[in-house]
Parts: C-alpha cells; sequence; structure tokens
C-alpha cells in the first residue's frame, strides 16, 4: 500500500495545498494530511477550525484524511505506516528547503518524499500571503478553497 502524509501547518489550506493533494490522489493509496503543532508558533486560524477547512474541501475524497501531530513528520510516518512524505515545489528555495529535510529524513528512515510542482496558476500562492491578504482586508477569497472562503 502506498501511504503518503502531506505535512504541514495549513493556516490556512491554500490553493496550491488542494492542487497538490488532488495531483497526489492517483499516485498513492492514501493521503493523510497531517497537520503539525508548534507550541512556539502563533497561528492566525485554531487547529480545529485548520482540520475543519481540510476535512471539507477533501469530504467527497475517501482516500484523503486529516490528522494532527507533535513532533517528528518520520516519527508520524513510522506510527501510522507512511511509505512517503508528499511535498509540494513553488520555486528553487522551496526546492533547496525542502531538498535538505528530505535528504535528513531518508538519512533517518526509509521515508522517501515525493516532490510535486505547483501549478503554474497557484505557485505564488502561501498560507503566509494569504494571512497577510486577510490581516489586510483583501480578497483572500481568490487564493483559497470553499471551506475557508465561508469561514
Amino acid at each position: 500500500m502506498r501511504k503518503a502524509i502531506f505535512p504541514g501547518s495549513f493556516d490556512p489550506i491554500t490553493l496550491g495545498h488542494e492542487d497538490i493533494i488532488k495531483r497526489g490522489i492517483p499516485l498513492f493509496d492514501e493521503i493523510v494530511i497531517a497537520i503539525g503543532v508548534n507550541a512556539e508558533k502563533k497561528y492566525m486560524f485554531p487547529l480545529e477550525e485548520r482540520k475543519r477547512f481540510i476535512e471539507e474541501t477533501f469530504k467527497d475524497e475517501p482516500k484523503v484524511s486529516v490528522i494532527t501531530y507533535e513532533g517528528l513528520t518520520i516519527d508520524l510516518c513510522k506510527k501510522i505506516n507512511a511509505n512517503f512524505i508528499l511535498r509540494g515545489l513553488r520555486n528553487p528555495a522551496d526546492f533547496e528547503f525542502e531538498k535538505a529535510i528530505a535528504h535528513t529524513n531518508r538519512q533517518l528512515s526509509k521515508i522517501e518524499t515525493v516532490f510535486l510542482l505547483t501549478a503554474a496558476s497557484t505557485s505564488y500562492i502561501s498560507s503566509s500571503i494569504v494571512r497577510d491578504v486577510l490581516r489586510n482586508g483583501g480578497e483572500y477569497e481568490l487564493l483559497v478553497p470553499k471551506a475557508v472562503r465561508t469561514k
């Protein structure tokens, strides 16, 4: 069984995240969207709301589930028997950052990271940009799935 974890803070989930997950569905038997919890980080959206956004976005997709976790992603992979980590790449800076993490994860475990390039139409979107648009009263609705737009 090809089981992948798609980890992130998803504060909030964006159209870019949604695109990567949808394009990952044919590649894996199951995708677990894993919302990481970092006590040091200040989030705009509470954990349960972020989880609800994702569950609502993928409610009709039986191969996708959502969980929350703390700690190392590879420890979560081992705990739930996931063989892969799915990550999206928007630009060369993302690649360099993600490559280092992927090499470390492979060194510490046998878990492979699968990278998908973001679609050109969503490559500029990040959760931090969405939060900035939200804080300043901009039209964030163009950047997020419907579940976030109805918050």
